[in-house]
């Protein structure tokens, strides 16, 4: 685990709160945040469902929104921090946008990309690399998370 800055800290809290309007939604609780200098440039959540969408995660949303406020889809210098260890899409999007740094909160073991069941993002064929680090908001992300389904499987009960 890397040492994490008070800013770090700060828009991991706000992907965290995108993270639970998404369960509010309905939705699998995963938030992010895209910032530049210090500055918040997009937030979302999870909207798969909302938007009948199977590309509308929470990372895709934020830096689709990002790369339309900053009218470029080359995001360099943006950092992304997401709840939840980004899939291989959501890692190739990152790529693509040529994101600087990625922090995520918990490990995804069955689609996780970026550390779990792959290394995506350390593809050393890949013509970008993204810095990333992990477990910024772990447990706080895991809660959100186990509380969501345990609530579906209620439900469903």
């Amino acid at each position: 685990m890397s040492d994490f800055s008070a800013s770090d800290h700060r828009f991991m809290e706000l992907a965290l709160a995108q993270a639970a309007k998404a369960a509010q939604l309905g939705e699998v609780p995963v938030g992010a945040v895209v910032v530049l200098d210090n500055e918040v440039v997009s937030e979302a959540c999870n909207q798969q469902i909302t938007l009948n969408d199977p590309s509308a995660h929470a990372e895709v949303l934020a830096l689709r929104s990002a790369a339309a406020a900053l009218e470029n889809y080359r995001l360099p210098g943006c950092e992304l921090f997401v709840t939840l260890e980004p899939c291989t899409m959501c890692c190739g999007v990152m790529v693509h946008a040529r994101v600087s740094r990625l922090v995520f909160g918990a490990k995804e073991p069955k689609a996780g990309a970026v550390s779990s069941t792959a290394s995506a993002l350390d593809n050393a064929s890949l013509n970008h690399r993204v810095a990333w680090a992990e477990g910024l908001g772990a447990d706080e992300s895991a809660n959100l998370l186990r509380a969501f389904f345990k609530a579906r499987r209620a439900s469903k009960a």
